[in-house]
C-alpha cells in the first residue's frame, strides 16, 4: 500500500457539444468531443488508518452541508472496496471553478484512480467508469484518459482518432456560470438525433476548427455578451477558431503552436484583466 501520493488533475475542453434532447429523468442526451489539456490542479492524497475522508482546498468555499466531489469519490471507492481507511486530500486549484473546464469532475476521477493504485485495489477501468458515472457526467471521461467522443449523458465513451497538433489559449473573464441553469434555459429543438450529426472526423487544423460547435453558447453568450467579445478578440489575436467550453464561462482559441498562443495571451493580458492560460492537449 502507498501511504502518500501527489497527482495531477487536468482540465478539459469541449471541441464540440451537441444537446440532442432530454431524458425522462431530467438528464440531457449529449454528443461531445472532449480533450484534456495540461492545465492541472495539484492533489496530494494521504491514506491513514482512520479518521474518515477529509478534503482541504483553500480556493473552494462550499455552502453549509455541501460536500466536495473529491471527498464523495473517496468515500464511494472505499465503500465499493469495503475498505476501512482514512483519507486526507489536499487540492491546490489552478483550474478556474464553475468555468466549463471540468475541474471538479477531474478531481473526482483523479482521486478514484490514485486511491485504486495506492490501496492496491486492482479495480479495472470498467468498474472505475461505473463509479465515476455515479459522481457526475464528466467524471468517466477523466478516467478514460484519452480524447473521446461522448454520448448518452456523456458517459458512453469511445476514443477519438489522432487529433492535429495544435495549442489552445484558455480565457476566463471571472464569471461563474451555473451549468444547471444553462441547461434549464436551453430551448431544445425537436428531433435531435445522433445519427443526423456529422461525424467528428478531424485530420487537419482546418477540420478541427470547422467542427467546433457548442449548443450551450446560445444561452450563455446571450446572458453574458462579454463572452462574444472574447471570442472575437481571440480570432483577432490570431486564433484559427474559438469556442466556449462546456457551459462556460471559459473560452478557448485554437492556435498553430504554443508560441502563437503565448503571444496572444500576452496581448490579451496587457489589454484586459481576464485570466488567460496557453495550454497543450494531452
Amino acid at each position: 500500500m502507498i501511504n502518500q501520493k501527489k497527482v495531477k488533475s487536468p482540465a478539459k475542453i469541449n471541441l464540440c457539444l451537441h444537446v440532442l434532447g432530454r431524458y425522462e429523468n431530467g438528464y440531457h442526451a449529449l454528443a461531445m468531443a472532449m480533450q484534456r489539456v495540461d492545465l492541472c490542479d495539484d492533489i496530494r492524497i494521504r491514506v491513514t488508518g482512520s479518521g474518515g475522508v477529509k478534503v482541504r482546498c483553500e480556493e473552494l468555499a462550499l455552502a453549509p452541508g455541501e460536500d466536495n466531489i473529491a471527498a464523495r469519490a473517496a468515500r464511494l471507492l472505499l465503500a465499493e472496496a469495503q475498505v476501512a481507511a482514512g483519507v486526507e486530500i489536499q487540492i491546490d486549484k489552478r483550474i478556474p471553478v464553475a468555468a466549463g473546464l471540468g475541474g471538479g469532475s477531474s478531481n473526482a476521477a483523479t482521486v478514484l484512480l490514485a486511491l485504486n493504485d495506492m490501496l492496491d485495489l486492482r479495480m479495472d477501468n470498467s468498474r472505475l467508469l461505473r463509479l465515476g458515472a455515479q459522481l457526475g457526467a464528466d467524471v468517466p471521461f477523466f478516467i478514460f484518459q484519452r480524447p473521446a467522443w461522448a454520448t448518452g449523458t456523456g458517459t458512453d465513451l469511445s476514443a477519438l482518432s489522432v487529433l492535429p497538433e495544435v495549442a489552445y489559449l484558455l480565457v476566463n473573464p471571472g464569471i461563474a456560470v451555473s451549468t444547471a441553469e444553462v441547461y434549464q434555459s436551453l430551448q431544445l429543438t425537436k428531433g435531435g438525433e445522433l445519427a443526423n450529426l456529422p461525424r467528428f472526423s478531424v485530420v487537419t487544423r482546418a477540420d478541427l476548427c470547422a467542427a467546433l460547435h457548442n449548443d450551450l453558447e446560445k444561452v450563455t453568450l446571450a446572458r453574458y455578451p462579454l463572452l462574444s467579445r472574447i471570442k472575437q478578440q481571440l480570432l483577432e489575436a490570431g486564433a484559427r477558431g474559438a469556442l466556449m467550453s462546456g457551459s462556460g464561462a471559459s473560452l478557448f482559441g485554437v492556435f498553430d503552436s504554443l508560441e502563437h498562443a503565448q503571444k496572444a495571451a500576452n496581448e490579451l493580458a496587457m489589454e484586459t484583466n481576464w485570466w488567460v492560460c496557453p495550454v497543450s492537449p494531452m
